[in-house]
């Protein structure tokens, strides 16, 4: 277990980043825009993480991602545009009595996973329901930037803006190992079938 750490959250549901994945933010509520300006005097980092549930403050998931402050435009009237870029996943271990507008955790930093790679089938399978998926939803695509793309950057950027429910994202993001990721990912697009009329895929 690594050394615990102290985490700023920022809870917002349906937007999940991924290690090595990039998020623009536009932060204008207060208590957000207060938590920016912390994180920029300090160290930059935002941990991301989806409400659990309704109610204030709401109830949240057990595991996140930490975002570091890639690229941020302060404007005149206090608010933000960010982009964060995914560091790891954290998984939180208590939250933190704070006064602070906004929420503080103790949290676990989870281990990064590094050079993972998809069996050929896995790949062919997941670019080919991510095609057919692309077409169902209007995407207009770059294939051939797709196709160079490496196992974890294709399969988190598909988990990260593809418009999953909040559990289904949850899950891609809690799923153990790239393969895993991958074969959800490859159910979920499948499952576009049951579509609940609006702009979301629902599990059911």
């Amino acid at each position: 277990m690594s050394q615990p750490t102290r985490l700023s959250i920022f809870p917002l549901p349906g937007a999940l980043l991924f290690p090595a994945m990039h998020l623009p933010l536009h932060i204008f509520e207060p208590r957000y825009r207060a938590l920016v300006s912390d994180a920029m005097a300090r160290d930059r980092r935002i941990g991301m993480i989806q409400p659990a549930g309704p109610g204030e403050p709401p109830a949240l998931y057990d595991i996140g991602c930490v975002g570091r402050i890639a690229e941020v435009e302060a404007l005149d009237d206090g608010r933000y545009n960010l982009v964060l870029e995914g560091v790891s996943l954290f998984r939180i271990l208590r939250e933190l009595d704070v006064a602070t507008p906004f929420r503080q955790v103790e949290a676990e930093l989870l281990p990064t996973p590094e050079d993972e790679v998809l069996s050929l089938g896995r790949r062919a399978s997941l670019e080919q329901e991510a095609r057919r998926f692309a077409d169902l939803q209007g995407y207009a695509v770059d294939w051939r930037a797709v196709g160079r793309l490496d196992d974890t950057s294709l399969v988190n950027g598909i988990a990260q803006i593809a418009p999953f429910d909040v559990a289904a994202k949850q899950a891609l993001l809690e799923a153990p190992d790239i393969e895993t990721r991958a074969e959800l990912a490859i159910q979920l697009m499948q499952f576009f079938g049951r579509h609940d009329g609006g702009d979301r895929v629902t599990l059911q």
